[in-house]
Parts: structure tokens; sequence; C-alpha cells
């Protein structure tokens, strides 16, 4: 069953809240806070946009999807799914392409780039990831849930859950005080 735009969006603004807030500060101004960020507008943008698909209302993906483009700086691709609570923190220079997954809770930094490398596939990006200024995770790469991805990193290679990845190509590492994991090596 469907869920309705407003339950959605709803559902969006708490766990921005719930996310963000970590007891700092009153709900009350957290909620005023993410409702009211560009981040949370591009969310808004984007769901009215599925609507808009869904019910084939003619032109209003396409007009929303200027819209985007144009006040916030920021591309999302037509076929992007989006979870609950996703958080663009600078929504300038943001492309997220093709048929992209974002899980839940995913916080986007900047002038990040979610796409495809070869026309090969997209990525897939589970719950709770963190992906940091300028970073790039492109090709049909999963990062797996709780996972970190440094600024400028390049995503070549799935990541394991809770890993930290940095570099360019991107070299997935365990948390301190976690047992290690190996990544694929580099194309060459």
């Amino acid at each position: 069953m469907a869920t309705s735009l407003l339950r959605q969006l709803v559902n969006d603004a708490r766990e921005l809240v719930r996310v963000n807030s970590r007891g700092r500060g009153t709900p009350a101004s957290f909620w005023v806070r993410q409702v009211t960020s560009d981040g949370y507008k591009v969310l808004v943008l984007h769901r009215l946009r599925e609507r808009m698909r869904r019910y084939r209302i003619p032109l209003g993906n396409h007009v929303l999807r200027r819209m985007t483009t144009v006040l916030y700086g920021m591309e999302i691709g037509s076929a992007v799914t989006l979870g609950d609570g996703v958080s663009f923190v600078h929504t300038l220079g943001m492309v997220l392409g093709g048929d992209a997954q974002v899980g839940a809770r995913v916080r986007f930094m900047g002038n990040v780039t979610v796409g495809t490398a070869k026309d090969n596939g997209y990525p897939r990006i589970e719950d709770d990831v963190v992906i940091g200024a300028g970073a790039r995770v492109l090709g049909p790469v999963r990062v797996g849930k709780g996972a970190v991805i440094g600024a400028n990193a390049v995503v070549l290679h799935d990541v394991p859950p809770g890993a930290v990845v940095t570099g360019v190509p991107g070299v997935a590492r365990a948390p301190k005080g976690s047992p290690a994991f190996s990544t694929p090596p580099a194309d060459p």
C-alpha cells in the first residue's frame, strides 16, 4: 500500500529530527530547522516528483526536476529511490543518477556524485551511511549499512557494512576496534 505524501513527509522530518538533534536543543527547534532547510525542500520536491510519475501527471515530473536543479543546484534522476530521512547537508553540486537506490537516514555532505562510470549500473546505498563532501560512488556497487565514505573518495567496489572508505580509488577499512576485512584491488 502506498504511503500518503503527507505521511511520507512527516516521516522524513521525524527521521531528520531524530538523527540530527542528539539531545541538543528542543525538539521543536530541530523540527523547524529541518523542515526549513534546503535539503528537506529537495526531499519534498523529490517526493512530489514520485507522485507525479505514479499518477502520470503530464510535465509535473519534468517541471519539479528543473526546479530542483535551478533552485538548489542538485540533479536527481527520475528513477532514483530515496529512503526515509535522507539528509542533504549541502545541496549544491549533488548528482544522484539513473536508478540509484538510497536507504533510510543516509547523509550526503555536498558535491557528491552517485551514478555510473561505464553505463553498467547504479549504486545501492544501504541505511545509515554518511557520504563526505566531493565523494563519488560509481557503478553497480553496494555500500553497506553504517559505512562512512570519506571526503573526495571514489568508490568503485562494494563497501562492507560499517567500513570507512578513503582515497582514490577508495579503500575500505574496518573501523577502529573491529576485525579487519579486505577490499578488491583497484582496476588497473
